[in-house]
């Protein structure tokens, strides 16, 4: 069940975020949103933990705020895996709009943690 609330909570960050950023475009139904949730969660499970241990020196240094850098590139590789949410604009835009997207998705998977029960 806890899984299942996860999922929904990152569609609807996602969904909202894509709705705020101009930068981040969503085009799909409710299934492939339901994709880009799974893609999204899966990415943070399984590929996050191990790129924060790899720069485990480098947050120190700043104090955590590299783990921000951090989300931004988790959700840059949900978008090469998804087909159906897209950045748009040159390298440093699409970095620019996930950096800001990737506070935004955590603001709103946050508020939406502290609403939802668990």
């Amino acid at each position: 069940m806890k899984l299942l609330l996860r999922l929904v909570i990152n569609m609807a960050a996602i969904w909202i975020t894509s709705l705020v950023l101009s930068g981040l475009s969503f085009t799909g139904n409710l299934g492939s949103l339901i994709l880009v949730g799974a893609v999204f969660g899966l990415v943070n499970a399984l590929i996050r933990p191990i790129v924060r241990l790899l720069t485990l020196p480098l947050t120190i240094v700043t104090l955590g705020l590299f783990t921000l850098v951090i989300n931004a590139g988790m959700l840059m590789i949900t978008v090469l895996l998804s087909d159906s949410l897209d950045l748009t604009g040159n390298i440093f835009e699409n970095f620019l709009t996930a950096f800001l997207a990737a506070i935004f998705i955590s603001i709103v998977s946050t508020v939406l943690s502290w609403v939802l029960p668990d």
